[in-house]
Order: C-alpha cells, then structure tokens, then sequence
C-alpha cells in the first residue's frame, strides 16, 4: 500500500513543503513518483519519517538525524532510545507546564501592574526552560543570523539575559490574551505586541519582511516551536505567525 504526499502530509502533520525539502536532500525519499510527479510513500517511508520526528523533538539537527538513520542497523534498540529520552522530555514539559501556569497565576493576582512586580520569585519563571535547545536548528537554517546573534548574547550580561526570558514569557502570554478574546491579529494593540517581539529579535538579528514571516511560519511549521507556543494556549502559534505576517507586510515591506 501506498500513500500519496497530500495524505502523508494529512496524516503526520508535516506540510508538503517539508516532505518535498526532506526528499531533496535525501532524507525521506519517496518510495517512488508516479506519472503525474506526485510522490508516493510506502510503509518503512511512513516508520522513516516517525524517527525524523521523534529526532526532531528531541532538537536533533537534520544532518544529525540523517547520520542516525543512515547508520541505524537496529531499529527497535533506536526505538528504546527514543522512548528513554521522550519520557525524560515528558518530565521536563511538566516541570515548564508549571512555570507558565504559576506565571499566569501571579500576572492575573498583579494585572493592574504592569511592571509585573507581583512576581514574587523571578527564578521561577525560568523553571523548566532549556534557552539552548533550539541552537542547532538555528545554526543550520540561518548560519550568519546565527553568529550574529551569538555575538550579541555574548555581550549581554547575566541580569540582560534575565530580564529578557521575563519578557518574552510575559510577550507569550499576552499574545494568548489577545487570541482568546478573539481580538484580530491586525488590531492596532497586537501589532504592537508584534512589534515588541521585533525589536526583540532585532537585539540578536535583523530580519527582512520575508525573513520575518519566515520566522513566524517556523513557529508553526517546527513542531518543537509550535509546542512551545501551544501549550499556553491551542493555536498560539499560528495567532502568532498571522500577526506577524500583517506587521511584516505594513512595517518591513
């Protein structure tokens, strides 16, 4: 039995566009292309891409995940592995669940203060969060945004690095606020927001409109980002990525 690209996609998530890039650079091959240049995947494809993803939660790079799986001999011994280093991740999400749920607590019992001074222990709010998790991805994607970003965060001081995190975790959960009020993502309130979260990218790197959005598809495309953003709120990710989009089109073009 065989499967078409769009019911790959459907099925795991992946979005066409990833599919086609993993069988550009050998990573996940189709099993064959029909006629009509569709792609069609088989059986041990749709096992191959579960691995990809399983790599990809656990922050593996793809030229890492390729190296795996082109040396992989013994897939059940890979598959406990995985299953090893997922439970230690399921620990690690619920240590992070209860940072974000005890910082929306404190922000709700302090709202009228916008200087978030009713966080009572700000080291809690970093509980659970691993800021290096996501440097292989980024140094593979964007190698000179990499550097430059890694130049900036050198000369940024203990207390800028803290002050930071504060910030984007607040950012996060105000974006949620807006999305569940249902407030547009071109209200004049969200793009502000929107425009926080630029110039805070602007401290590490300077994208262009197309770079921008590019970002703000990744949030939604990765599956480790859209799990950072989603388990504040279901389909903050794509609020965010929307947002984004309407500010890069009106700012940055």
């Amino acid at each position: 039995m065989a499967w078409s690209i769009a019911d790959v996609a459907r099925m795991s998530g992946v979005t066409s566009r990833t599919l086609r890039h993993y069988d550009e650079i050998g990573l996940l091959p189709p099993a064959w292309i029909g006629s009509n240049g569709h792609r069609y995947y088989e059986e041990a494809d749709l096992l191959r891409l579960q691995q990809i993803l399983l790599m990809r939660e656990l922050d593996l790079g793809l030229r890492e995940i390729q190296g795996v799986l082109d040396s992989q001999v013994d897939q059940l011994a890979a598959l406990r592995e995985h299953h090893r280093r997922l439970l230690a991740e399921r620990d690690r999400l619920e240590t992070l669940a209860r940072t974000v749920g005890r910082t929306i607590a404190e922000l709700e019992e302090g709202k009228d203060n916008s200087d978030m001074a009713k966080i009572n222990r700000p080291e809690n709010l970093f509980e659970g969060f691993e800021p290096g998790r996501h440097e292989a991805e980024a140094r593979e994607r964007w190698p000179e945004q990499w550097e430059q970003s890694q130049r900036a965060i050198a000369g940024m001081t203990a207390e800028d690095m803290e002050q930071w995190q504060r910030e984007v975790t607040a950012q996060m959960i105000r974006m949620a606020a807006f999305m569940v009020a249902g407030t547009p993502v071109a209200d004049p309130a969200v793009q502000a927001e929107v425009d926080a979260h630029y110039q805070g990218v602007c401290r590490f790197w300077t994208p262009c409109a197309a770079a921008y959005k590019g970002l703000g598809q990744t949030y939604v495309d990765d599956p480790q980002f859209r799990t950072n953003f989603d388990r504040i709120t279901d389909g903050l990710a794509v609020y965010q990525r929307d947002a984004m989009a309407v500010y890069a089109d009106a700012r940055l073009s």
